[in-house]
């Protein structure tokens, strides 16, 4: 039975199939040896490809003595090589950029494991190829089985040979196409005798060392066995495509120890063999702060490999690694963990039980392997200290304090007749407040030490004396010393877990508090500002902040500081260059990177699935341990969501702008094609009767019609100066002519061009008793008293009262427009001033409004500074009030 996909899923693989479209495709010439023929045939399927008329182009092949090989460089298109001094050493260096400019069909590139020379873009040649297929270049290349990561270990444990240039598996698993270029080992050992590999020397070498005919054979069955499960794992995936992983859950411990890259590999090959899930795991102790540089860089180095691998990189936190990493396991459902055997010598008699016997003691269900290697040197377990061992004087002060004041309170016990053991407990919670206060292992000791010399000097017989006539006395200063060096070194590993426990909530409590935060700001800049000041209150080093313009590069960035600093570092045209290669490739790049690693800065992306809405870059001074950059990664991908979910509310807006500018023009069509249909109607007829009429129909009679027509064209012009005046102050292009105006004048002016219908109705205009000056456009304002009253005479009955007053009401002019027609009812009152809206009743002229004159008449009064609102007439009708700034009258002009 088929399992149909769901839309997720669907829509998840149209994506992929997209982004793979737009790919470049990869095809690796996979051998088992070098001389095998691998850059021959890749050079012969060039040839091949350019007789079909593809632009097939050299990026760099490997200088050979392989006259053959040599001899099909010849015919097709070479890009130059970069010329990169390092110490005092011309190299040749692949160069990508040129590559990028000439963006051929295909781009044959040698030697696919090769590392580029020291300030190159990229460490690995494989980075330089990754960037030639996101560019959308189709890549030839080269490289033999012991150069796959995950097979390192085992070929060096065939071979003897430890090879340093290596690429991950997952480069050569989704390769688009793998050709097999296979010989027989004896056919390559005969071109080893040839010369045609090696010159003499070098093959009589090679021959009796990593080419002899134990090694090619066993080489030549893993390459045949690693390219077909490769080819299984293609199969797997088409028939099982939208199938997670199986149950199988591998887990591999992460440390800094020399045989950590074999269990890491190892856990790797399981997890591709059982088609499970893998993660590396880094239980960071109360020691850890105190590693030394070495083994940070290895355990560093470590990391780096497991996520290689495809592994999950977790940390966990606690003294007991063995405890921590059962519970890891529990709660995540790990199926197999792979450990390392530890070759690890007992001292003084002491037994200790194995770490992984520690191990199935907490977690007995779990199937554990461990992974013998004849390799791993053994260790012998030293005396590891939780404290700092430097002596500053403030440390020695208070350890002195602590001696004297334990030395005067066991004197006074003395004299009160207490026991030794009474005293002995003071100097042990001497020791035990010393080591809680200076958490400094070496002083915790020597108070130990000082504190037995203090007592048996004071208070063993003979007194004041370092002798002691009892027997028993050593038993119990050496059983005191060691109570006192146990409580000491526990009291500074309790501190160092309890600092270590703040410090994880700090960083958890941050994560928390930036999600919060970001869901209450308010725009791009909020969020932002408060995800770089998150990372600078997390990492405390500057933050330089690249946001995305839109898909079309980056924009300014933004300098974020504990401190005001110069930007001319960390903003120069270099680190700029950095930063815009990020967001093109959307992976990590510049310090502590493998990517241009000349950087002041690490760069990374702010992404949400593959879309980069900005770039993030830290002044490091050294890289992040694993728990800060995951924590890193979670406000970067909380970031990148606000921000996204910000651009879809900005585009949600831009869209409903756009539907409600669609519906306006909408609708106005529609007005003006029924409205301007009636009076234009109505001109075209009476001008026709006119024509053909004139002079049979009587004067009054044509009078009416010529009034019939006037009064419909003056209609026209009045709506098409509301239309004019209602875009150009939407528009900002209106131009308003403010000056002081006495407002009587201008009630009095607007009543001259009012609707003919008005002698119909009773219009009354109330003066003011004071002279009312307000500050204004008189024209917009008549337009705005025009319209008022024309509503009011329309919307009456003929016959009812209209009255116009004005009047002041604190710093403001009161117009009032008041009528006792029917009213307006309290559920169109809401929408009255909208555009477009008009109330459903019959009007006195049958012509039914756009209902623009009122929305005019709110724009035009909010222009002015001032408001206009409706409400109900005592009795019944409906009152219109405009509000007007004062202009005050100066009496001394």
């Amino acid at each position: 039975m088929i399992r149909k996909e769901t839309p997720d899923e669907l829509l998840e693989r149209l994506k992929y199939e997209e982004s793979i479209n737009s790919r470049g495709r990869l095809k690796i010439f996979f051998g088992y040896a070098a001389g095998v023929g691998k850059t021959y045939a890749m050079l012969s399927a060039a040839h091949d490809l350019k007789k079909q008329g593809i632009d097939v182009v050299i990026g760099y092949i490997e200088p050979h003595t392989r006259e053959k090989t040599m001899a099909l460089c010849e015919g097709l298109e070479k890009i130059a090589t970069k010329t990169v001094n390092y110490h005092n050493i011309k190299l040749n260096e692949f160069d990508l950029d040129q590559a990028l400019v000439r963006h051929p069909q295909v781009l044959l590139v040698d030697e696919l494991a090769h590392t580029n020379a020291h300030g190159s873009r990229h460490e690995k040649r494989y980075q330089d190829i990754e960037e030639l297929l996101k560019a959308g270049i189709n890549v030839f290349t080269t490289v033999n089985v012991q150069h796959l990561e995950s097979l390192n270990d085992i070929i060096a444990s065939i071979t003897g040979v430890v090879v340093h240039e290596r690429i991950p598996d997952r480069i050569f698993d989704q390769a688009d196409q793998v050709e097999l270029v296979d010989i027989e080992p004896e056919e390559l050992t005969r071109r080893l005798n040839e010369g045609l590999i090696y010159r003499k020397q070098q093959a009589d070498q090679a021959i009796t060392g990593f080419f002899n005919s134990a090694n090619l054979t066993s080489l030549r069955e893993i390459a045949l066995r690693r390219a077909a499960d490769r080819v299984n794992k293609l199969a797997e995936q088409v028939n099982h495509a939208g199938i997670g992983y199986a149950d199988e859950h591998i887990l591999v411990c992460l440390s800094p120890s020399p045989s950590n890259p074999k269990i890491i590999r190892t856990g790797s090959r399981m997890a591709s063999a059982f088609k499970g899930k893998l993660t590396a795991l880094f239980v960071e102790t109360s020691e850890f702060p105190s590693m030394t540089k070495e083994n940070r860089e290895r355990l560093r180095d470590n990391i780096h490999l497991a996520s290689q691998l495809g592994a999950n990189i977790e940390t966990a936190f606690g003294d007991d690694v063995a405890f921590q990493i059962a519970e890891f396991a529990r709660n995540n459902k790990v199926s197999k963990i792979v450990l390392g055997r530890s070759n690890t010598r007992t001292r003084f008699g002491l037994i200790r039980r194995p770490f992984s016997e520690q191990l199935t003691a907490y977690a007995p269900n779990l199937d554990i392997y461990i992974i013998p290697d004849k390799d791993t040197p053994v260790l012998k377990r030293k005396l590891t200290y939780a404290g700092s061992c430097e002596l500053n004087i403030k440390n020695l002060g208070f350890a002195a304090a602590a001696l004297l004041l334990s030395t005067l309170i066991s004197f006074i016990f003395y004299e009160m007749g207490f026991s030794e053991a009474n005293i002995i407990t003071i100097y042990i919670l001497g020791v035990l407040i010393t080591s809680v206060v200076t958490a400094n292992q070496l002083i915790s000791a020597l108070s130990s030490i000082l504190s037995v010399v203090i007592f048996n000097f004071f208070f063993t017989i003979p007194r004041y004396t370092l002798a002691a006539y009892d027997s028993g006395y050593p038993v119990t200063f050496i059983i005191m010393f060691i109570a006192a060096v146990i409580t000491g070194d526990l009291a500074i590993r309790i501190r160092k877990q309890a600092r270590q426990s703040a410090n994880t909530a700090f960083q958890t409590k941050i994560l928390l508090e930036t999600s919060q935060l970001l869901q209450n700001a308010k725009s791009a800049e909020d969020i932002i500002a408060c995800t770089s000041n998150q990372l600078i209150k997390l990492l405390e080093v500057p933050v330089i902040f690249y946001p995305s313009d839109d898909g079309h590069g980056l924009k300014e960035p933004s300098i974020f500081a504990l401190e005001p600093m110069p930007a001319a570092n960390i903003v120069s045209d270099n680190e700029k260059a950095v930063a815009e290669w990020v967001y093109e490739n959307n992976k990590r790049a510049g310090k502590t990177t493998n990517t241009l690693g000349n950087a002041q800065c690490l760069y990374l992306a702010v992404r949400s699935d593959s879309q980069v809405q900005g770039v993030v870059g830290l002044a490091l001074k050294e890289a992040l341990d694993t728990f800060a950059s995951n924590l890193v990664l979670s406000i970067l991908s909380e970031c990148a969501l606000a921000l996204e979910k910000d651009m879809y509310n900005y585009k949600r807006e831009e869209a409903a702008v756009k539907a409600r500018n669609e519906k306006l023009r909408a609708d106005l069509l529609r007005s003006i094609s029924h409205d301007f249909r009636t009076p234009l109607t109505s001109i075209s007829g009476n001008a026709s009767m006119l024509m053909n009429n004139c002079d049979r129909l009587e004067a009054a009679k044509r009078n009416q019609l010529l009034m019939d027509i006037y009064d419909d064209s003056m209609w026209l012009i009045n709506l098409t100066e509301n239309l004019l005046s209602v875009t150009r102050i939407e528009d900002g292009t209106a131009h308003l002519n403010m000056q002081a105006e006495v407002v009587d004048e201008v009630i009095l002016e607007a009543m001259k061009h009012i609707n003919r219908h008005a002698s119909e109705h009773q219009l009354k205009v109330i003066e003011s008793d004071e002279v009312l000056l307000a500050k204004m456009d008189s024209h917009l304002i008549m337009q705005v008293l025009i319209n008022l009253i024309d509503n009011a005479i329309k919307y009456t009955p003929s016959g009812s009262e209209i009255i116009i007053s004005s009047n002041k009401k604190g710093d403001m002019i009161e117009i009032k427009v008041a009528d006792n027609g029917n009213g307006i009812q309290d559920k169109d009152k809401a929408q009255l001033f909208d555009m477009f809206y008009t109330v459903k009743k019959s009007v006195a002229d049958s012509r039914r409004g756009m209902g623009i004159g009122l929305s005019l008449c709110r724009t035009i009064v909010q222009a002015h500074g001032g408001s206009i609102m409706v409400a109900d007439n005592v009795g019944h009708g409906t009152i219109f009030t405009i509000l007007l700034p004062s202009e005050e009258v100066d009496l001394h002009e």
